[in-house]
């Protein structure tokens, strides 16, 4: 059997990690008016139904899978994170006019462990949303879901565009993957891989924190060019320098993948995490970054990961990684009406 062969069949197996969209998770307050979320969302699997998924719209995706974060021996628990997501904001109020779409297309799993073959199904997906014209919004799951978010970003952009990485993390996530890939190697994945392509690795992390990256990393990020904002940099204090950054980052790359990794912020907003620390930032200074990145009208595709139901308190942290998918949502659909 062929290697081409081989390769379908795994594919082929890997689509039963697939789960449709559950109906049941999107439940909130009536209206009869769609003013809420769960009024707004469309449940289908767009690989099933091809008639849907066409027009303005942002399409869901789960990624329930912690399997990178017990390889780098964080506390699992992640798998869950994208259902108690889905939960808070279903219940959040809706603003989006009848033209703008909000489809609900399912979770890519991990099963027996195989971590790589589900991140091969999310930039499957990752790609089919994007050549639809559709805006992705991920939820996850491990940070390893990064990698699989930006192969199928880079899949369906032509060569010569650059996508700018920016990460709002406590963590570089640049560790190396001699001994496999975690939660903590995705973008160390993609400088490779860039390179070995003759591409440009752009990456912005902000709230960058000394207690959580040692000193290996931040030689390594040096090493790359990495670009990063320090936590005690990263705060409302410094707004306009903030932005300032931003905006330089974004005029040199063509397109902006967004990834917020829910444990740089500040456990006091979000507890349910693999790696809580009181020391992170702040959902304020998050927001404002985030509308300099939509100003631009670069940015394509975002995701939220690590969040970690079993950690949560009174949901707090799923309400938070709502709260932040709302904000972006509708203000990406405000700016697209602008143009």
């Amino acid at each position: 059997m062929d290697e081409h062969t081989l390769k379908t069949i795994k594919l082929s197996e890997g689509m039963k990690t697939f789960t449709p969209p559950k109906v049941e998770l999107w439940t909130g307050r009536p209206s009869g008016q769609e003013a809420y979320l769960h009024e707004k969302v469309k449940c289908i699997d767009l690989y099933a139904d091809q008639s849907e998924g066409k027009g303005h719209g942002f399409a869901i995706l789960g990624y329930a899978c912690d399997e990178g974060v017990r390889r780098n021996q964080g506390r699992p628990g992640a798998a869950q994170g994208p259902d108690a997501i889905r939960v808070q904001l279903a219940k959040l109020p809706n603003h989006l006019d009848q033209k703008t779409h909000l489809w609900d297309t399912g979770t890519i799993g991990c099963t027996e462990g195989d971590m790589e073959m589900a991140q091969a199904q999310l930039a499957t997906r990752v790609t089919s949303l994007l050549q639809r014209g559709v805006f992705p919004v991920l939820i996850g799951g491990g940070h390893d879901m990064a990698y699989g978010h930006f192969q199928g970003i880079k899949r369906c952009l032509a060569k010569n565009k650059t996508i700018g990485i920016i990460n709002f993390d406590a963590h570089f996530d640049l560790r190396a993957n001699d001994n496999g890939n975690t939660s903590g190697t995705p973008f160390y994945q993609v400088a490779r891989e860039l390179m070995a392509d003759h591409q440009s690795f752009k990456y912005l992390c902000l709230g960058i924190r000394e207690d959580a990256n040692d000193k290996i990393l931040f030689k390594r990020a040096a090493e790359l060019g990495v670009e990063y904002m320090r936590s005690d940099q990263f705060t409302m204090y410094r707004l306009e320098q903030v932005k300032k950054e931003i905006r330089l980052f974004t005029e040199k790359v063509d397109h902006l993948y967004v990834t917020i990794d829910l444990d740089g912020f500040s456990s006091a907003y979000a507890p349910g995490v693999s790696a809580a620390s009181p020391m992170g930032f702040s959902p304020d200074i998050v927001q404002e970054s985030l509308n300099v990145m939509i100003e631009s009208k670069k940015l394509i595709s975002v995701d939220v990961a690590e969040m970690s139901p079993a950690y949560d308190k009174d949901g707090q942290t799923a309400k938070l990684a709502a709260s932040m998918l709302h904000y972006i949502i509708h203000k990406v659909a405000y700016s697209s009406q602008d143009l």
